[in-house]
C-alpha cells in the first residue's frame, strides 16, 4: 500500500488476508486497506475458522469497522466489513 496514491479509495475489497503473517502485521495491513474504503464501501474477507476468524471479527468491531458474518462453510467464515464511522483514525 505504501506505493499507492494516498488518496486512492475503494468501493469494494475482496480478500483472503494472509493470516499467517502474524497478528501485528495483519492488523497493520488490514488497517491500511480498510481505511481506504469509501463511506459506502465494503470489504469481504474469507478467513479460516481455525485461524482466528472469530477473534479477527471481534478486533475489527472493536476498531470501529462494523463487521458481520455473512456465512460459514467448510471451515471458512465470510466477513463483511464496513468503513469506520467518521472515516480513518490513526
Amino acid at each position: 500500500p505504501d506505493a499507492l496514491d494516498p488518496d486512492l479509495t475503494f468501493d469494494l475489497i475482496w480478500s483472503n488476508p494472509p493470516i499467517r503473517i502474524g497478528k501485528a502485521a495483519l492488523r497493520d495491513l488490514l488497517t491500511r486497506w480498510l481505511d481506504r474504503l469509501t463511506p459506502a464501501g465494503t470489504a469481504v474477507l474469507v478467513v479460516q475458522k481455525h485461524l482466528g476468524s472469530d477473534s479477527l471479527q471481534t478486533w475489527l468491531n472493536e476498531q470501529g469497522w462494523a463487521t458481520e458474518r455473512l456465512g460459514s462453510r467448510m471451515g471458512y467464515r465470510l466477513l463483511a466489513v464496513q468503513p469506520r464511522a467518521g472515516g480513518a483514525t490513526q
